[in-house]
C-alpha cells in the first residue's frame, strides 16, 4: 500500500521557531503544544491547557548528557487547571529541574477523561521505553486501565497521529534506531528497502544499517577490542561514549547510532578506513557500489 502524505499545521505562537508552537493535523481532533520551560507563564490565558491530557517533559541528564523524558497525565483539577497546572507544579519541583521543554497533547473537543489519559500515558511510556532513544524518567510504568475495544481502537489512532506530530516537533522518542520488518529473519532476505552491511576482518564481525539519523551498528556485532593510533578522534570518543555496551570480547550488547558510515567503520575497526569500501552487503557489494546504483535509478 502506498504511503500517503500528511498535512500538518504549525502555528508559531510567539512568531519564532524557538518559542511556543501549536500543532494541528488534518482530520485529527487532537491538538499538541510545544512549550519551552521559559515560556510556560505565557500560557496562563490558554483555556485549552486547562483540560485533561498527556504531557512529555524533555531535557538532558546532568550526569551523562543523554536525552531524558518524563511522561505524565493531567486530569482536570477542582481549580479548573489541568495540563497547565501540572506543568507549573513540575516547574516548581527541584527534582524535575532537568526539563527544558514540554510537549502536551489534548483534544479540540475536550473528550479525554481519566480512562483515556491513563491509557495514553501507559502506551506512550511503553513506546518510549521500547524505542530506547531517551532515558525515561518514570519510576514506574503507568497502569493500562480497562477500556472497551472500540475505545482502544480510537485511542490507538490518536497515538498514530501523535507519533507524526512528535517527530515533526523534532523528538524521535517513539522511533527505534533500526526498522526491521516482521517478515525478516535469519532465514529470509531483507526487503529491497532495507540493506544490511557488514565488515568481517579477523575477529571483527559487525553488521550495520543506514538510517535517516546516520548509521546504526547492530546489537551482537563484534568490533576490534584495541584501537590503533590512526583511529580518528571522533571514533575514539564514540567508543568512550558507548563503553557500557561493549563487552570485553568486543561484542555489542545494544544497537549503536553513529553519525555516518565512516564514523561507524572507524568505530568497528579501531583504525582509519575507507568506509565506502569496507561496508559490504552479504553478496559482496560495497557501500560505494550501492550508493552509485541508487544515484542512477
Amino acid at each position: 500500500m502506498a504511503v500517503r502524505g500528511k498535512s500538518i499545521n504549525l502555528f508559531l505562537m510567539d512568531g519564532t521557531p524557538t518559542g511556543r508552537i501549536k500543532v494541528t493535523l488534518a482530520n485529527w481532533t487532537g491538538i499538541a503544544y510545544k512549550i519551552p520551560r521559559t515560556e510556560l507563564e505565557k500560557c496562563k490565558n490558554l483555556d485549552i491547557l486547562k483540560q485533561s491530557g498527556v504531557y512529555f517533559l524533555f531535557g538532558t541528564s546532568d550526569d551523562t548528557g543523554e536525552s531524558v523524558v518524563y511522561v505524565g497525565q493531567a486530569g482536570v483539577r477542582k481549580n479548573g487547571e489541568g495540563l497547565l497546572y501540572r506543568l507549573q507544579e513540575h516547574k516548581r519541583n527541584p527534582d524535575k529541574d532537568y526539563w527544558t521543554e514540554a510537549v502536551v497533547f489534548t483534544t479540540s473537543n475536550n473528550s479525554f477523561g481519566s480512562t483515556e489519559i491513563s491509557y495514553l500515558e501507559h502506551r506512550f511510556t511503553t513506546l518510549a521505553l521500547e524505542a530506547k532513544r531517551y532515558i525515561v524518567k518514570n519510576s514506574n510504568t503507568p497502569t493500562l486501565g480497562n477500556i472497551t475495544e472500540e475505545k482502544e481502537s480510537e485511542l490507538e489512532e490518536f497515538i498514530e497521529y501523535s507519533k507524526i506530530v512528535m517527530g515533526t516537533l523534532g523528538h524521535k522518542i517513539f522511533e527505534k534506531l533500526v526498522s526491521i520488518p516482521s517478515n525478516v529473519s535469519e532465514e529470509t532476505e531483507p526487503s529491497n528497502e532495507i540493506i544490511l552491511f557488514e565488515i568481517k576482518q579477523g575477529n571483527i564481525d559487525a553488521k550495520g544499517q543506514r538510517t535517516t539519523d546516520g548509521f546504526v551498528i547492530l546489537k551482537g556485532s563484534r568490533i576490534r577490542t584495541n584501537v590503533a593510533p590512526s583511529c580518528p578522534k571522533h571514533a575514539k570518543k564514540a567508543r568512550e561514549q558507548y563503553a557500557s555496551v561493549i563487552e570485553p570480547d568486543g561484542t555489542l550488547s545494544a544497537d549503536i547510532l553513529l553519525r555516518s558510515p565512516a564514523e561507524a567503520a572507524c568505530f568497528v575497526t579501531g583504525t582509519s578506513i575507507n568506509a565506502r569500501e569496507a561496508w559490504k552487503t552479504a553478496d559482496g557489494k560495497t557501500l560505494k557500489e550501492i550508493e552509485s546504483n541508487e544515484a542512477n535509478d
